[in-house]
C-alpha cells in the first residue's frame, strides 16, 4: 500500500491524542504535522499537552518535538505538506464546517471526527462495515466544492456505533420497524477523565446535550441511499433514544428494544446471533490494518447473561469490535438486547482511522 503523510487537526484534545496513539506506528500513515488552536501554535507538542496527556502510554517520541501549526491560520501550508488530514477540533459548528471546507477546497481530503458536516447531504457519514457504498457520493461533493482531490468524509456519532451495526445486520434480512435505545456513555466521550471531572465519581447525569437527536437522526442517513447527488435518509427504521453520562472511563453501552415490521417474518434468537457471528464487512474482506477480525462479538443469554461488561469487553479486537449480548424476547417489543463498544477507539479516532484506511484502499486519497 502507498504511504501517506497525514496531519492531525485538533491534536491536543482527547480525540487528537488518541489519533496520535493509533497512528504512531501505522503501516500506511505517517504523522507529518500537528495543528491546534492559536494558543498552542508555535509550541512543541510535548509542551502543549504538558499536564493534559490523557492516554495510558507516554507521548510517542516521533511527535514530542513537532511544532504545532495554527489549525485555522495555516490551512494552505498544512494542505501543501500532507496527503490528507484527520480533524477533531473543538469549535462552534459553523466554524468547523467552514474550516473543513477550507481544507477540502485547498485540495486536502478531510477525515473528520466532528459532527458539523454529518447532515450535509453530499458528505458521506460512514461506519466502514455498514455503508461503504456511500463513498460514491464523493464526486458529487467535489463538483459542489470545485475540487479535483479535496473532499470531506465523516464518521458517525460514537454512541450509535455501539448498537446500530447490530441492528443494521439484522435489518438487511428482517426489516426493523422501531427501536427504543438507552445509552450509558463514558466520561471520555466528553473529553474528560476522573481526574479532570471528579464530580462524575459516584454520579450519573441523565442528559447529554445533542446526543439523543444524533442517535435518532444519524442512523437514517447511514441506512439511506444516494439519489441525484445526495444521500437520502431512510425512513424505514424509527429510533427513539435517551442518554446518560455514567462513571465509566471508556466505553459506551446501549440497551435496545426493537420490533420488526408488522406482517414480516421474525428471526429466532439463534438466527440473529448466527447472523452477527457470520457478518463480514468491507474492512474485514480487505484486511484493513484497524479492522477487527470479528466485527460483532456475541454473548449468549444462556451462557453469559452478565455480558458484555465494559471492563472486559471494551478492548476486544483492539477496541474496534462491538459486543452484543442479552438478546431475548421482550414483552412490549419483539426483542431486547445490550451492546457496547469503545467510544474513543471504534467510536471516535479508531473509527476515523478505519475510514481513512477504507478511503486509501479504494483510491480516494490518491
Amino acid at each position: 500500500m502507498k504511504q501517506y503523510n497525514v496531519g492531525i487537526i485538533g491534536a491536543t484534545g482527547m480525540v487528537g491524542q488518541r489519533f496520535i496513539e493509533l497512528l504512531s506506528d501505522h503501516p500506511w500513515f505517517n504523522i507529518k504535522l500537528l495543528a491546534a488552536s492559536p494558543r498552542s501554535a508555535g509550541k512543541t507538542y510535548a509542551d502543549a499537552v504538558s499536564g493534559r496527556w490523557a492516554m495510558k502510554g507516554g507521548i510517542p517520541e516521533n511527535v514530542r518535538n513537532l511544532v504545532l501549526y495554527d489549525a485555522a491560520g495555516d490551512v494552505e501550508k498544512i494542505a501543501e505538506a500532507v496527503d490528507f488530514v484527520f480533524c477533531a477540533v473543538d469549535m462552534k459548528k459553523d466554524d468547523i464546517m467552514a474550516l473543513e471546507e477550507r481544507y477540502a477546497k485547498a485540495e486536502c481530503p478531510v477525515v473528520s471526527n466532528n459532527s458539523a458536516h454529518r447532515h450535509t447531504p453530499d458528505v458521506p457519514m460512514i461506519i466502514p462495515e455498514i455503508n461503504p457504498q456511500h463513498l460514491d457520493i464523493i464526486p458529487y461533493q467535489r463538483k459542489r466544492l470545485g475540487t479535483s482531490r479535496g473532499f470531506i468524509a465523516v464518521k458517525s456519532n460514537c454512541s450509535l456505533q455501539s448498537y446500530l451495526p447490530a441492528l443494521a445486520v439484522i435489518n438487511e434480512k428482517y426489516p426493523v420497524d422501531r427501536a427504543i435505545v438507552t445509552t450509558y456513555q463514558a466520561i471520555s466521550g466528553a473529553g474528560k477523565t476522573f481526574e479532570t471531572w471528579p464530580e462524575m465519581v459516584d454520579n450519573l447525569i441523565p442528559y447529554i446535550g445533542g446526543e439523543e437527536m444524533k442517535s435518532e437522526v444519524e442512523p437514517n442517513k447511514i441506512l439511506g441511499s444516494i439519489k441525484n447527488g445526495e444521500i437520502v435518509p431512510s425512513s424505514e427504521m424509527q429510533i427513539e433514544c435517551q442518554t446518560y453520562r455514567v462513571p465509566v472511563s471508556d466505553g459506551h453501552t446501549a440497551a435496545i428494544f426493537f420490533s420488526f415490521k408488522d406482517g414480516s417474518s421474525k428471526p429466532s434468537v439463534g438466527e440473529i446471533e448466527d447472523m452477527w457471528r457470520a457478518f463480514e464487512g468491507e474492512p474485514q474482506k480487505l484486511g484493513l490494518p484497524h479492522a477487527p477480525k470479528q466485527f460483532i462479538h456475541v454473548y449468549t443469554e444462556d451462557d453469559t447473561p452478565d455480558m458484555p461488561q465494559i471492563a472486559s469487553a471494551r478492548e476486544t479486537d483492539g477496541g474496534m469490535a462491538i459486543s452484543c449480548g442479552r438478546l431475548r424476547k421482550s414483552t412490549q417489543f419483539d426483542y431486547k438486547m445490550v451492546s457496547m463498544s469503545h467510544n474513543t477507539l471504534r467510536g471516535a479516532a479508531g473509527g476515523a482511522v478505519l475510514l481513512a484506511e477504507l478511503l486509501a484502499s479504494k483510491g480516494w486519497l490518491d
